[in-house]
C-alpha cells in the first residue's frame, strides 16, 4: 500500500520567488539586504541568488530578452558558480527593471 504525504513545507527558493512575484516592492528590500551583506562570508553568492530569484520571479526568458543576453547565459551567470562580468550584472539589473544606486557607507567614528 502506498501512502501519499502532503508536503508541510515548500522549498525556500520557491517561496521567495512567489513573494517577489506577488510584491514587486519586496524586490527593492530583498536586493538591498543582499547588497548590505555583500562583504560577509557568502555575501557574493547570496547576491547572485537574490538576483536569480528576482529574474525567476519576473520570468528568466523575459529578463534575458530585456538584458539582451541569451537565457542560458543568464542562468549560467546567476548560478551558484556564476561570476558575471559587470556588463552582465548591469544588463540583468536593467533587464529586471531595476536601477543601481550608490550611497555613502555609514562608518562609526574611530
Amino acid at each position: 500500500m502506498t501512502t501519499h504525504r502532503t508536503p508541510t513545507s515548500r522549498p525556500h527558493d520557491e517561496t521567495v520567488i512567489d513573494m517577489l512575484r506577488d510584491d514587486p516592492e519586496f524586490v527593492d528590500e530583498y536586493l538591498a539586504a543582499a547588497l548590505d551583506e555583500i562583504d560577509q562570508p557568502g555575501g557574493q553568492a547570496a547576491l547572485l541568488a537574490a538576483l536569480r530569484h528576482v529574474a525567476e520571479a519576473q520570468g528568466m526568458a523575459n529578463v534575458a530578452q530585456k538584458a539582451g543576453i541569451p537565457r542560458e547565459s543568464l542562468y549560467r551567470a546567476l548560478s551558484s558558480k556564476g561570476n558575471p562580468t559587470i556588463k552582465t550584472l548591469l544588463a540583468v539589473i536593467n533587464g529586471a527593471g531595476l536601477h543601481l544606486a550608490v550611497t555613502r557607507a555609514e562608518h562609526s567614528p574611530a
